[in-house]
């Protein structure tokens, strides 16, 4: 599977630049609000090192990474959720991403106007989110008062646990409250998950900082990240060696994207593991705690429905004994059944009927 995230923010905060530097697709960029009218997409490759030095040693034809699909959408502003700017057509646009990443500027530049005069993450931070929750809000309640309706007719008791959830979902949002900061149960999630609320969703915050402040340590959350997007937008021109030469130069460890990358596998709870051989080395993104004939699903429904085995190892067994019969030779190799959890880094291959 491959999953999506959706980028948001204030107008002016580098939204699109940093869209443009992921994805190296090419979208308008101006120095006005609303510039990016419908939404962008971009499928970016996630790289993984250890795929291409299976793909080596498996002399396979191709090699297929995951992928992360990004969704820029245009610049919202106070009173979105009302219509304000470009409105609730936007946030729409989101419904459907399976986390959300906010942009909020964290740099000076007098020739890019800031929508509200000055420079104050922080309550930037504030306005998404309330519009974020405003939105919620306003589904959320209409909901409520059609199951509401429906108790008065046939009655269903599915209807009163209904009622429960949104009831205290409602309560939380009213309260300016994301719904994400609540750890609802398996059968609450689910209630919710129908309206796919913006703010149930997992949120990383993404710091536009200065040039200057690349190797300065601004004590954020766990769930937020740092980029510079003028960095960023300059080693998107550059090949792979120049940019990590560039990188380097810089005293920076990794590019935006590996940091938005590894935020986001953190932040769901992403694993990946790899099948190989000559014909393809193949990178499969699955949820932690996925058992074996589930990421078997992930590859084809036929093989988790007849899932046998699965023979696992990980990679770099494989690339210490020099290839997948070397280390089987070795014993390294495991027969695992369907209770068999997933690991990030094993290499599988399923057996099935």
């Amino acid at each position: 599977m491959s999953f999506s995230l959706g980028i948001v923010g204030l107008p002016n905060v580098g939204k699109s630049t940093i869209f443009k530097a992921l994805t190296k697709n090419k979208v308008d960029i101006a120095n006005y609000p609303f510039c990016t009218i419908d939404p962008n997409v971009g499928v970016v490759a996630v790289p993984d090192n250890r795929l291409d030095q299976l793909a080596k040693i498996s002399n396979s034809e191709k090699v297929v990474p995951t992928t992360i699909e990004f969704v820029d959408i245009a610049g919202l502003v106070k009173g979105a959720s009302e219509g304000q700017g470009l409105g609730n057509k936007f946030l729409a646009n989101i419904r459907e991403v399976d986390a959300i990443v906010q942009v909020i500027r964290n740099f000076s530049d007098g020739n890019v106007i800031h929508v509200h005069g000055n420079i104050d993450p922080e309550y930037d931070k504030q306005i998404i989110n309330l519009e974020l929750i405003l939105s919620d809000l306003d589904s959320l309640s209409k909901y409520l008062k059609k199951v509401i309706g429906q108790m008065k007719g046939t009655y269903e008791k599915t209807l009163d646990q209904e009622k429960i959830v949104l009831e205290k979902a409602c309560t939380m949002l009213e309260n300016n409250q994301l719904l994400n900061q609540e750890s609802w149960t398996e059968e609450e999630y689910k209630i919710l998950k129908i309206l796919n609320p913006l703010t149930l969703k997992p949120i990383i915050y993404l710091y536009n900082i200065d040039e200057n402040a690349v190797d300065k340590d601004l004590n954020l959350p766990d769930n937020a990240i740092t980029v510079c997007a003028k960095i960023e937008a300059e080693l998107a021109d550059l090949s792979p060696e120049e940019a990590q030469e560039y990188l380097t130069e810089l005293g920076i460890k990794k590019s935006g994207l590996d940091s938005l990358i590894q935020a986001s596998y953190k932040l769901l709870g992403l694993i990946t593991f790899i099948t190989t051989g000559p014909m393809e080395s193949k990178a499969w993104t699955v949820t932690k705690d996925t058992k074996a004939p589930q990421a078997a699903g992930v590859i084809h429904t036929d093989f988790e429905k007849g899932f046998i085995r699965a023979e696992v190892v990980n990679w770099q067994d494989i690339i210490t004994c020099g290839g997948w019969n070397q280390a089987k030779e070795k014993g390294l190799i495991r027969m695992e059944g369907k209770e068999y959890e997933i690991k990030d880094g094993d290499t599988v291959h399923f057996h099935f009927n």
